[in-house]
C-alpha cells in the first residue's frame, strides 16, 4: 500500500509533514506493507520557510500509488501553471483515493477531480479554488467518494483519518489519532475526527439513496 504527499518547492511544513509522521505511524507498528513516501517533481525541495528535504519518489510513482495526498504551499499556481508538472499527474479517483489540504484542492481542481464537488480550503486560497468552478463549504474536511479535502493547516489530521481509515479500517484511524493526540484530550481529539469522516460518510450514503 503506497501513499504519495505531494510536495513542491515553496510547501507548508504542516501540510506535508504532519501527514508524513501521521501517516507513517502504521509502519512503526509493524505494516510493512504500509508505504508513505514524499512525492516532488525534483530530487529536493524547499519549503515556505526554507526546510529542504529528499523526495522519496517522482510523480510518476505517486500516480501510480494507491493514495495520493496534495499538500500546499507558497507556489501553488505556478505549479498548477506548469504544464510539464501537471502532465506529469495522471491521477484517477476511480483508482485511487485523493486528498488535497488548502492550495492542494486548487491543483485537485485544475485537474478536473472536483467536478460536481463541494470541497474545502483556506481562507488565501479560497477564491482560486473558487474561480476554478469549485464550490467551497466553510469547514474543515469533507470527503465525497475517493475524493476528501480539507481546509487549514491544522486540518491535516482529518485527512490522514480519512486516509487511515479508507484503507486499514476506523479502528487503526483511531490507534494513530489517539497516539498523536495531546494528554488529557485524546478521546475528544479522537472522537471530533472521526466524527467529521463518519458525516461525510453518512451524506455520501443519503445522496446515494435520494
Amino acid at each position: 500500500m503506497h501513499i504519495a504527499i505531494l510536495t513542491f518547492d515553496g510547501f507548508n511544513e504542516l501540510d506535508s509533514l504532519i501527514a508524513f509522521g501521521m501517516l507513517g505511524r502504521l509502519r512503526l507498528l509493524g505494516d510493512q506493507d504500509w508505504r508513505v513516501s514524499i512525492a516532488s517533481p525534483t530530487a529536493r525541495v524547499t519549503s515556505m520557510n526554507g526546510l529542504t528535504i529528499d523526495a522519496h519518489c517522482d510523480l510518476a510513482a505517486a500516480s501510480a500509488a494507491d493514495a495520493v495526498l496534495i499538500g500546499s504551499g507558497m507556489k501553488t499556481r505556478e505549479v498548477a501553471a506548469n504544464a510539464d508538472i501537471m502532465a506529469q499527474l495522471r491521477l484517477d479517483p476511480a483508482r485511487q483515493l485523493l486528498a488535497a489540504q488548502c492550495s492542494g484542492t486548487f491543483l485537485l481542481a485544475k485537474l478536473g477531480h472536483t467536478a460536481n464537488l463541494a470541497a474545502c480550503t483556506d481562507t488565501t486560497s479560497k477564491p482560486w479554488v473558487q474561480a476554478a468552478g469549485v464550490k467551497v463549504v466553510n469547514q474543515p474536511f469533507i470527503a465525497q467518494g475517493n475524493v476528501a479535502t480539507a481546509g487549514g493547516c491544522l486540518s491535516a489530521q482529518y485527512l490522514c483519518a480519512w486516509l487511515i481509515a479508507r484503507l486499514k479500517g476506523e479502528e487503526a484511524a483511531r490507534e494513530v489519532l489517539h497516539y498523536f493526540a495531546p494528554v488529557g484530550e485524546k478521546e475528544l481529539y479522537v472522537q471530533r475526527a472521526l466524527q467529521h469522516i463518519q458525516a461525510s460518510a453518512e451524506d455520501l450514503l443519503a445522496l446515494s439513496i435520494s
